[in-house]
């Protein structure tokens, strides 16, 4: 998972850091608001974890400036030493999932980002297909059928189909997707991944009159969109 941290106490949010680190997600530690709000317009991340007292641009205001940007949110928790009911009210009504109370006890924290991961981003029953619409994911075969006919994709096609169906209506980065099918930092060029986006978009038929779309967020990735009339 890919978590966005605003702390501008160095060594908390270093502390932060390897916690998350250690529990295997990717971190990016911010200690302005303003960069951060700059690095969430142009990649994507899954959690936010936002310091509310950091001066100019706060972790309120990241939160309201996210809640209005984007077309699936991340999950947002907020960390903060103040505890009048008044301050835990305004940060959930601004659009936090979760408010946690400084000092931070390190396997609570992870404990309650386990459990509203758990909610927001259920993990499948692998036994079970998936389906959007006509298509129907197998991740025991790798298959897709489509209405009835099956539609051949490589393996890494497949992972790539199925994550832009989980994340529909979600801007995706391009080192998001990266990271996801290739690992951290792939030494790739940008065309490898506009030859796969080229592939599914194409075997799928991921056009409006499939009733999904697959298309390009100009300076950011790809967002698989599901049709409706109005859109279409």
């Amino acid at each position: 998972m890919r978590v966005g941290i605003l702390e501008d106490d160095s060594a908390l949010a270093d502390q932060l850091h390897t916690l998350l680190a250690t529990a295997g997600h990717n971190c990016f530690v911010f200690d302005n608001g303003q960069k951060l709000i700059g690095f969430l317009s142009r990649e994507t991340v899954d959690l936010l974890l936002l310091d509310w007292n950091i001066p100019d641009v706060s972790g309120l205001d990241v939160i309201r400036w996210s809640r209005q940007s984007a077309t699936r949110n991340p999950l947002i928790v907020v960390l903060t030493s103040r505890t009048a009911e008044e301050d835990i009210v305004t940060a959930l009504r601004a659009g936090a999932d979760e408010y946690v109370v400084k000092p931070i006890q390190p396997a609570a924290l992870l404990a309650r980002i386990d459990a509203l991961c758990r909610r927001v981003y259920p993990q499948p029953n692998p036994a079970e297909p998936e389906r959007f619409g006509d298509y129907l994911f197998d991740t025991r075969t790798q298959t897709v059928v489509v209405e009835t006919e099956p539609v051949q994709l490589t393996a890494r096609e497949f992972a790539l189909a199925l994550m832009l169906f989980r994340n529909l209506n979600r801007s995706l980065s391009r080192s998001y997707i990266f990271e996801a099918l290739w690992g951290a930092n792939p030494d790739l060029q940008t065309r490898t991944l506009d030859a796969h986006i080229s592939k599914v978009r194409t075997k799928l038929g991921l056009r409006a009159s499939s009733g999904f779309r697959l298309v390009p967020v100009y300076a950011h990735g790809y967002r698989l969109e599901a049709m409706t009339e109005q859109t279409a």
